[in-house]
């Protein structure tokens, strides 16, 4: 089975930037996303992608966030910039052991089940 595997994460000031690696055991899957967990509230999806060249973001972090693949590694990435404090999280990457595109679905917890362990990110105003 797939592991996934995070890092990138860290400490910044509002305004600041960071970038997510999501590292694969094998990248031998074709939908990936990024999710984040905020302290006391559910897990949700910030971002998704696919090998039939599709992606999308939620709302927050549309125009800020930007989500590519390494096609020389099996390394997903997570561009985050100007950062918010509201963008405090735990950011986990996520893939699922079904072939095809993320469809309609790829920022829905509930389409994956593969996870990595997590990193931390806080942003400071």
């Amino acid at each position: 089975q797939v592991q996934l595997v995070e890092s990138g994460g860290g400490s910044v000031q509002a305004g600041g930037s960071l970038r997510l690696s999501c590292a694969a055991s094998a990248f031998s899957v074709s939908c990936v996303g990024w999710f984040r967990q905020a302290p006391g509230k559910e897990r949700e999806g910030v971002a998704y992608w696919d090998s039939y060249g599709s992606s999308d973001y939620a709302d927050s972090v549309k125009g800020r966030f930007t989500i590519s693949k390494d096609s020389a590694k099996t390394t997903l990435y997570l561009q985050m910039r100007s950062l918010e404090p509201d963008d405090t999280a735990i950011y986990y990457c996520a893939t699922r052991p079904l072939f095809g595109p993320c469809g309609d679905t790829g920022l829905r917890e509930s389409s994956y089940s593969i996870w990595g362990q997590g990193t931390q990110v806080t942003v400071s105003s």
